[in-house]
């Protein structure tokens, strides 16, 4: 069993003893302690949050205990029922509630769940303010409310179509354009609740012929839920099968999105974010925010645009905060998570799938000629084990040293630039291990890359 306290919440595996995974016990302390956490720092009485959830298996038995937990403290629940990321964090908003909590593991495998915790923005806790949850948690320093102080729990199951039609009045968001195209459209769904939000956006967006793959929100995953090229290799089959235009994959709580072009190739999770910016800046002036790790494609096309690119560290509230502090118009992660703040700060699949298919009709070609007018780049992921002993700081210090005659930066780990090449490692959070990111024009030379920074890490092992 496996539990996993980060700063930005809490997952684990179900069953077991708790502490060892994401059990009833560990799923109440941890509500009590955002709870408790929001109370002090939002000095209010009675606070009002918003709970939702993907479809996977445990979400029922887990949306019963936080709901029981959150009305137990005190407050007042608004339960949006199946929902997905995006429309929990847009919903925060919408309520004017002071914070949220979505039920979702995101990509991982069906025996996990978590807690994701929000803001009163509708936003993921900072670094700062998640560790003071935690420390909440350690000491278990919470009180429950006295019998005339329980929460109430309301039910609102619009929440979604809430958020589709935000999402149709964008400006930049053309259903004429969208529906004159006559697009073909296969959507896989993983079984979770993009099922639910993704066939009734498409149908808001003026798509008519939609090919449904796994749609039934019942959490039985019928491949490996995280929307990577190996797992994806049914819908491009059933895509080109089809004559399809283009299809959409979804991780379960719908912020992930990868596209899959009309010849069964893949857009590349990396480009979804850059042909979605593209799109925004042939049509807004603004600045562009993508994490360290992401490709460099984002930074080409913005400066083409004229305008400013910045990598954040690692994390999406990192790279929030930094489209803050630059008033970047478009943003996200190399992982097909897209951050349109005209429409709110979190990571949507259901925003970028308007403003691809925009983008796609507006372009009057098909989706293949789209991804060939962006610079070409691949990214070599790897890892490096270390044992739990080691001093992983010091590793990367040496590492940076080496490299001090190349543009180096340590806001997040270490990234090494070379000329249009980069590198960048990262310790683990969770685990005895350096990732080691790599990006070149081509999959050998960033392979290669990655090869000669691990092998630069052993020979500072053998130092020490």
């Amino acid at each position: 069993m496996t539990l996993i306290k980060s700063i930005s919440g809490i997952r684990g595996t179900i069953g077991g003893k708790p502490g060892e995974g994401l059990s009833p016990l560990d799923i109440v302390k941890f509500c009590a302690s955002f709870v408790t956490f929001l109370k002090r720092n939002q000095n209010k009485g009675k606070l009002t949050l918003v709970v939702g959830r993907d479809a996977r298996i445990s979400g029922e038995m887990v949306n019963h205990i936080v709901i029981g937990t959150l009305m137990g403290m005190g407050v007042d629940v608004i339960d949006t029922g199946l929902s997905t990321t995006p429309t929990v964090e847009m919903t925060v908003i919408g309520k004017n509630a002071d914070g949220g909590i979505i039920l979702t593991a995101s990509h991982n495998p069906t025996q996990w769940n978590a807690l994701k915790l929000l803001n009163g923005k509708g936003e993921f806790i900072s670094a700062s303010e998640g560790a003071e949850v935690l420390e909440i948690a350690e000491k278990e320093d919470f009180t429950f409310a006295e019998i005339e102080h329980i929460g109430h729990v309301s039910y609102d199951n619009a929440t979604i179509d809430q958020h589709i039609a935000k999402i149709i009045d964008l400006p930049l968001v053309d259903c004429e354009a969208i529906k004159n195209a006559n697009f073909k459209v296969v959507i896989d769904c993983v079984n979770s609740t993009g099922g639910i939000a993704i066939p009734r956006l498409l149908r808001a967006l003026g798509v008519e012929n939609i090919v449904e793959l796994y749609c039934t929100p019942d959490g039985y995953f019928q491949h490996n839920p995280e929307p990577l090229p190996e797992n994806l290799t049914e819908i491009s089959k059933v895509v080109v099968k089809n004559k399809a235009d283009v299809g959409f994959v979804v991780d379960p709580d719908v912020d992930r999105l990868a596209i899959i072009c009309e010849d069964g190739e893949m857009f590349g999770e990396e480009y979804t974010l850059v042909a979605v910016a593209d799109y925004i800046l042939k049509n807004s002036k603004g600045n562009t925010v993508s994490n360290m790790s992401s490709t460099r494609a984002l930074k080409d096309v913005t400066e083409m645009a004229g305008v400013a690119y910045s990598a954040s560290a690692v994390g999406e509230v990192n790279v929030v905060q930094m489209m803050k502090d630059t008033q970047a118009i478009i943003g996200g992660e190399g992982n097909g998570g897209v951050i349109y703040p005209e429409l709110h700060y979190g990571r949507d699949a259901l925003v970028g799938i308007a403003l691809f298919l925009t983008h796609l009709a507006k372009f009057g070609k098909h989706c293949s000629a789209l991804r060939d007018i962006y610079p070409n780049y691949f990214i070599s992921k790897n890892k490096i084990q270390l044992a739990p002993d080691m001093n992983v700081d010091l590793i990367l210090d040496r590492i940076a040293n080496k490299y001090a005659h190349q543009p180096v930066s340590t806001v997040d780990g270490v990234k090494i630039e070379f000329g249009n090449e980069w590198v960048h490692l990262r310790k683990s959070n969770t685990e005895p291990i350096i990732r080691i990111y790599s990006e070149s024009d081509s999959l050998p030379k960033a392979e290669t890359i990655a090869k000669k920074i691990i092998d630069d890490i052993k020979e500072v092992l053998k130092e020490k």
